[in-house]
């Protein structure tokens, strides 16, 4: 059976600790608050007795949408889908490379757009049912502003957002809420986005056309002869954090990139 009050916690922006006043002991209301951001790590806890919150702190705050939850999980609003109780296997892992050095559980340096593209369409493919939300700020290599994106089970919502500050370091944060997360895994799973040379040298080795090789490109004009001059090509003038598998110059001399390593937009000549 679903538990419903968990899943409540986990899709919530805000979370009000209601009746404080009949709870006596700080300590308990401290265990409480633990326990609750054990499920969601990020949305704000506010303490109130009789209800009595400004309306400014939960309405118009533009974050959870139910329609948009109720296609990720039909059976949400659903009472017939079982009793509430406990359920210990709800929890969050944060990904943080802003910590401190000796709380620190990833590697610092910017993303592969792609890579990190790849790896969370397979955690929503693989684990989307228990993956309550997912939230995040990320540094992009080849990108000046920030990546922000935002995930309910299986759907996926991300952009590029506002720039980085001068001075604002770049660094990127993820938190993750669900059923059986492996913290493990999850950091493994991040570390291996993070735009090293070795990883870029692995994906060069994945390659099919290798420097040299005679190729036809897709254009607007059909398809074009050309040789590959450049492995993994980047320009100022490309999207934020895109990096073309393929420099190609084509037989006129132009210079072009081929954007996926895929065979209706290059293939052998």
């Amino acid at each position: 059976a679903e538990n419903e009050a968990v899943e409540q916690v986990a899709f919530a922006d805000r979370i009000l600790l209601n009746k404080t006043d009949l709870v006596s002991e700080a300590e308990e209301l401290d265990r409480i608050e633990a326990r609750l951001r054990g499920i969601n790590g990020f949305a704000p806890i506010q303490r109130c007795a009789h209800s009595d919150v400004s309306v400014g702190s939960v309405l118009g705050i533009n974050g959870f949408d139910l329609q948009r939850a109720l296609k990720a999980s039909p059976t949400l609003l659903d009472a017939r889908e079982g009793e509430t109780k406990h359920d210990a296997s709800v929890t969050s892992v944060s990904i943080d490379q802003g910590a401190a050095r000796h709380m620190r559980t990833v590697q610092q340096g910017a993303l592969d757009l792609a890579l990190l593209q790849s790896w969370i369409s397979q955690l929503l493919e693989e684990r989307g049912g228990d993956m309550y939300r997912m939230k995040g700020v990320l540094h992009i290599a080849h990108a000046e502003q920030r990546f922000v994106y935002h995930a309910v089970h299986m759907i996926f919502s991300g952009s590029f957002d506002e720039p980085w500050g001068d001075d604002e370091p770049r660094e990127s944060k993820m938190v993750f809420i669900g059923k059986n997360l492996d913290e493990k895994e999850l950091r493994d799973g991040f570390n291996a986005c993070i735009d090293t040379p070795e990883v870029l040298e692995k994906r060069i080795k994945t390659l099919r056309f290798a420097m040299g090789t005679k190729v036809e490109c897709k254009t607007g004009g059909g398809w074009v002869k050309g040789e590959v001059v450049a492995h993994m090509y980047r320009d100022e003038f490309m999207p934020p954090g895109m990096v073309a598998p393929y420099q190609v110059k084509l037989d006129s001399g132009e210079l072009i990139w081929a954007p996926e390593d895929v065979n209706n937009l290059i293939r052998k000549g």
